[in-house]
This record gives structure tokens, C-alpha cells and sequence, in this order.
């Protein structure tokens, strides 16, 4: 794992010093070693930047930027897990190895296949490669974007990094805040791919090559690998213990390609299902006892830490766990911006630098078990969705909105009792009464409830609103003869890509941890997309083929228990001795930092809040995040 950074300068502006203070920004990401290298291609100069941490080939062979045959060059974060098979392809076919790093492998890959090398990778990845002899420089991101790639395109400067950080320190890099961004940052709790918070600043797009004409100076974006392909695809006709069997061979390799290290490797265990199955699977597999981390909070209602513990002694891991104070978690929160560098919202960010900086004490690498519940249908939303579906599939279109009235004006008592809803707010009854009326689909119903609120009360909190791109195609997906399919791609190209892979990305990084993500292994996206969507949601059982899977290494007894998120009580700490952090933010000078903002609203709902209402409260604190970025980042 590592950070990368460089540039493209037409005006050749750029120099070495520079270079260096980019990549150099990015140390967190890369301790072990650094690297710098310019060349001159005609009018332009081209710089490649690289920060080591060193999980593979530890010796000097393996540093970065790596050239080949003095045309070709690279610099590479992240890991090509079956590299040692591509190896073998290539000596056969004559290559020649320095080293016994996936770094080279990716050089000769390149030399042989070109960019069809990308079908071969299992892994992570963030590439820039420059091939001289073909006068183009190309950048690669991995099929999930488990690692990140940034890029900057302005008055003939191109800029690229792992983080933004590195473009603040290239004297050309303009600084201009993309106004639509902070709606949508206020509406996700990120800023969605491809935008990122900067003017002409962007996310290279998961499953993407970007090819760079250093002649014509413009640059193409290639895409290689779609999840939709897949989701697309008619299920297939399978019985329930083949596709258990398959399903468990794919997690076997999986798990244990991402065991290839020459540093020790750990496992994040939360003793929810999907943590639990995977330290199950490499222990079985393991002569060694695993390590396994976790950490622990006192408040009950977010302490798995006893269920970790159970698990672990059940399959026999070596299991090591902190009980963390509230007060470290708060202390992490006025220091959010310097390891998000752009707005981000998941306040569970806390708990995983957390575990990071636990984990790192012992370890270099660890792996975590995301991606399960978007793969396999985990959150109870998915079944909620397709319940209020369900009903208004049952309603003739034409009575469709008169019921919407009725909902309205009905009870909330006698509503539970009618339609089975449990949340009966009238907040949520407008909403449902807005799906019969709308007659919305699955997927934008989904897609809603991953927002902080409803469009009408984000755009009050904002002096002036601005329409937001279909980000994640979901008009595609609003006709889907499988509603669960619809909800499951959006959900991994939304927030699965933009959330959850940014946060651990940045969390584990901002210690030097490398993380890695069995579950995300394309292998098993894939298969699972193309199951009947019975084997993920039955008789009300959520993630049900991932469950009757780990029943099979952990019983029942163990496993069942009410679903917890990876989370911390954050709404309660602002009442109280992190006041002080709302009333300095939310001031009048505060937010006439930029003009953003609508003062009169966030007085409301910081009146709302102080009262002991926390409906409004993520809001809130989406703005607090922006306001701690902007001081760190503009001001």
C-alpha cells in the first residue's frame, strides 16, 4: 500500500521540489520509502511521485517509480493478490524479473497484453503508468475503487494523487469550490464520484483507465468493468447448496489471496455475520492462530466487542481487544479534515481510525469484511423497500394517490395496525404517502433513504440550491424486473464505492495500515449478482446465503442478534462539552467564511436539537464536517 502522486505540465512549470512536497504530503500512506522522477517529453515535463509501504518484496527491489527498458515507468498503489500466477505466465512466454514484486508484473503485464492486462488482476489498485515509446501517460483504478486516484486538469496543468492533500501543495492546483458539490455532500455525507469538492478536480471512476495523449494533450477515460453487466444479467438456475458450495470455494480463495504478505496480517472482527465468516474461513485454512482486533465502547447500545469475543474463541483466534473512552473518539473529531480531505460525513470514520490505530500496534495489513451487506443484501432497508413496494404494487394506479391522502390523515396507531409500518413519524408517513402518490420505484425509494434528510429540508439549510446529476444512473434502474438488483447495484456504485471504501481507505492509511476487502473480490460480485435474489432476502431473512454459510463454521446461537452498525453515539456529544464546537462553527462569522450557508435554518435546527429533538441532526453535522474541512483546507 502506498501513495502516489505526480503531474503532467505543459507549461513546464513544475519541478522536482515540487514533486517532492506532493508526494511527501502522502507520507502517512508510504513510511518505508519514497521516490522521484522527471522526465522531459518535448514541450512537456512529467513528474511521478511515490510514498512505500512495504508489504511485498520488503528489499530496495522493490522501489518506486520502477522503469523498464528506460521507456516504460510506474508508480503503484495497492496489490495485484495473484501476481506469483501472472509471474509464471509471463517467464514462460521470456520475461525476465529483477525483483519479486507485483510492481514489475504490472510493467511486463503491460508489455505483453497492454491494457488487457486488467482482466487478468485480482486486487486493489491505483496505476500511472508512462510509456514513452507510445508518447501517453495512463492512470488505473481498481473495479470497486477500494483505492483511490484524484485528478486536476487545468490551463494545460494535469495533476494526479492518491489524496487531494497533494494537489494543495503544486503552486498551479486553483482551489475553487464546485457549488453543487456541497449540496450533494450536505444530501450523502460525500461528494460522489466522478466530482470531487474542487472545480476541475475529479475522482477517476472505479472500473476505469484513463489515457492521457501527451501529443494532442487531451485525455480519453476507458471504462473496463461495470458491475451493472452483471446485476444485468437473467439469474441463473441453481439449487441452494450448489450455490452455497460455489459461494464458499470463491470466499476460500478470496480470503486467502489476501493473505499473501511479507509483513504479519490481521483481521478487523466485529462478530457480526460477515467479519465472523471471513476470520472463520482464513483460521480454518491457518496453521497459526489469526490475529483478530476489536474495539469496544461502554455504551452497550454500540458495544459489539462481547459478540467479537465469543466468536473468536469459538473458531480460536489469537483475539485482542480495547475499550475505547469517549473521550478519544471526540478527540478525533477536530482532526476529521486533516485525514478526509474533502467533506465526509460517516461518522463511524471514528470508531475505524480507531480500530486502525489498535490494530497497527501489531500489524501492517489487515483485512475487513465490507461490502457484505451491499453484496448480499445485509440492511434491513432492502427488505423495508421491498415491503412498501409490495403494498403499493397492490393499490390500482388510478387509487394510488387518494390513498396517499388517506395515509396522511390517518392515525398513526391505526396505520401501524393496517400497513405494518413501525415508524409512524410524520416525517415518514409523508414520505410513504409520497411513494403511492409518486408511485416510486425500488430503487429511488433505496436511494432516498441513504440521504440525510428530505430534499426539501436540505435545500433550506443552503442560500442557493443547484439541481444534482443522476449520479448513479438510477433511471436505469427504475424498470428493473428485480427490484433487489436495482438497489444492490446502486447501492455498490453509491454508497458502497463513495462511503464506505473512503472511509476505511483513509482510516487505515492515516496509520500506515494497509486494509483489504475478500468480499470485494470481482469474483464474488459477480457470482453473487447473478443469484436468484431468494437466496439473499428469504421469508424476511436478510443476507441469507452469507448466513446459512456461517452457520456452518459458527452456530446460530453464536451468530443471531440484532443487526449493530459500526457506529458511536455522536448525536448526544453536542448538548453537552462539544457545545463549544457547534456554537464556534455555526457563528455568524463562521459561516461567512464562504456563504454556503443559511443561517436562519441552522439556528433552527440547533434550537430543534437543544430541545432533545435529533431528527435534524445529521445535517448538522454534515455542515460541522464541511466547516471543520473549509478551516483546514481553505481558510
Amino acid at each position: 500500500m502506498c501513495g502516489i502522486a505526480g503531474f503532467i505540465d505543459k507549461a513546464r512549470n513544475s519541478s522536482r521540489e515540487i514533486l517532492t512536497e506532493m508526494t511527501d504530503s502522502l507520507h502517512h500512506r508510504g513510511p518505508d520509502d519514497a521516490g522521484y522522477a522527471l522526465w522531459n517529453h518535448n514541450d512537456t515535463v512529467i513528474g511521478f511521485g511515490h510514498r512505500r509501504l512495504s508489504v511485498i518484496d520488503l528489499s530496495p527491489l522493490g522501489h518506486q517509480p520502477m522503469t523498464s527498458h528506460d521507456d516504460l515507468h510506474i508508480i503503484f498503489n495497492g496489490e495485484i493478490y495473484n501476481y506469483k500466477e501472472i509471474r509464471e505466465e509471463l517467464l514462460q512466454k521470456g520475461f525476465h524479473f529483477r525483483s519479486n514484486s507485483d510492481t514489475e508484473v504490472i510493467l511486463n503485464a503491460y508489455r505483453q497484453w497492454g491494457m488487457d492486462m486488467l482482466v487478468k488482476f485480482t486486487g486493489m489498485f491505483s496505476i500511472a503508468l508512462y510509456d514513452a515509446a507510445n508518447s501517453k501517460v495512463i492512470l488505473v483504478r481498481d473495479r470497486a475503487g477500494v483505492k483511490p486516484l484524484y485528478y486536476y486538469w487545468k490551463y494545460n496543468l494535469f495533476l494526479f494523487a492518491s489524496e487531494l492533500k497533494a494537489f494543495h501543495k503544486h503552486p498551479g492546483f486553483e482551489k475553487k469550490i464546485n457549488a453543487g458539490c456541497v449540496e450533494a455532500f450536505l444530501q450523502y455525507g460525500y461528494v460522489p464520484a466522478p466530482d470531487s469538492i474542487f472545480l476541475n478536480a475529479c475522482k477517476l471512476l472505479p472500473g476505469h483507465y484513463l489515457v492521457f495523449d501527451l501529443n494532442k494533450t487531451n485525455f480519453e477515460q476507458i471504462k473496463y468493468w461495470d458491475v451493472a453487466d452483471y446485476y444485468s444479467k437473467p439469474g441463473i438456475s441453481i439449487t441452494e447448496t450448489e450455490a452455497l458450495e460455489e459461494t464458499e470455494r470463491l470466499l476460500i480463495k478470496a480470503c486467502n489471496y489476501r493473505m499473501v504478505s511479507d509483513v504479519p496480517v490481521g483481521v478487523f472482527l466485529s462478530g457480526g455475520y460477515d467479519s465472523s465468516l471471513v476470520a472463520a474461513l482464513l483460521q480454518k485454512n491457518n496453521s497459526q492462530k489469526i490475529k483478530t482486533f476489536t474495539i469496544g465502547f461502554h455504551d452497550q447500545k454500540f458495544n459489539e466487542a462481547s459478540f467479537a469475543k465469543k466468536v473468536a474463541e469459538h473458531i480460536g483466534t489469537d483475539h485482542h481487544e480495547q475499550y475505547c473512552t469517549v473521550e478519544e473518539a471526540k478527540d478525533i473529531i477536530p482532526v476529521l479534515p486533516d485525514y478526509f480531505d474533502e467533506p465526509f460525513g460517516d461518522s463511524s470514520a471514528i470508531p475505524t481510525i480507531l480500530v486502525s490505530r489498535f490494530a497497527r500496534k501489531q500489524v501492517t495489513v489487515a483485512l475487513s469484511a465490507d461490502a457484505g451487506d451491499e453484496i448480499f443484501a445485509g440492511y434491513n432497508k432492502y427488505a423495508g423497500v421491498l415491503g412498501i413496494i409490495n403494498k403499493i404494487n397492490k393499490v390500482p394506479k388510478a387509487l394510488r394517490k387518494p390513498v396517499a391522502t388517506i395515509l396522511k390523515n390517518t392515525p398513526a396507531n391505526l396505520l401501524q395496525k393496517l400497513t405494518g409500518l413501525t415508524d409512524t413519524s410524520q416525517e415518514n408517513i409523508e414520505k410513504v404517502a409520497g411513494y403511492f402518490k409518486n408511485n416510486t420505484s425500488a430503487v429511488e425509494i433505496m436511494d432516498q433513504a441513504n440521504y440525510s434528510g428530505p430534499i426539501e429540508r436540505i435545500k433550506k439549510f443552503l442560500q442557493d440550491g443547484v439541481a444534482q446529476p443522476d449520479y448513479f444512473n438510477i433511471k436505469k434502474w427504475q424498470n428493473s424486473n428485480e427490484a433487489l438488483k436495482g438497489m444492490l447495484a446502486v447501492d455498490y456504485i453509491s454508497y458502497m464505492s463513495n462511503d464506505i471504501l473512503t472511509k476505511v481507505d483513509r482510516a487505515t492509511m492515516s496509520v500506515s495500515l494497509e486494509g483489504r476487502e475478500p468480499l470485494l473480490d470481482q469474483s464474488i460480485v459477480e457470482w453473487v449478482a447473478t443469484l436468484p435474489s431468494d437466496f439473499k432476502i428469504k421469508n424476511g431473512t436478510s443476507k441469507y446465503l452469507l448466513k446459512q454459510l456461517a452457520h456452518k463454521y459458527i452456530p446460530a446461537t453464536i451468530m443471531e442478534r440484532p443487526k449493530m452498525g459500526f457506529g458511536i453515539p455522536v448525536v448526544n456529544w453536542f448538548r453537552e462539552d462539544l457545545k463549544y464546537l457547534f456554537d464556534h462553527y455555526f457563528s455568524d462569522e463562521a459561516l461567512q467564511w464562504h456563504g454556503f450557508f443559511n443561517k436562519a435554518e441552522i439556528n433552527k435546527a440547533v434550537e430543534q436539537y437543544h430541545a432533545g429533538k435529533n431528527e435534524g441532526f445529521t445535517l448538522l453535522w454534515h455542515i460541522l464536517v464541511f466547516q471543520l474541512w473549509y478551516e483546514k483546507w481553505m481558510k
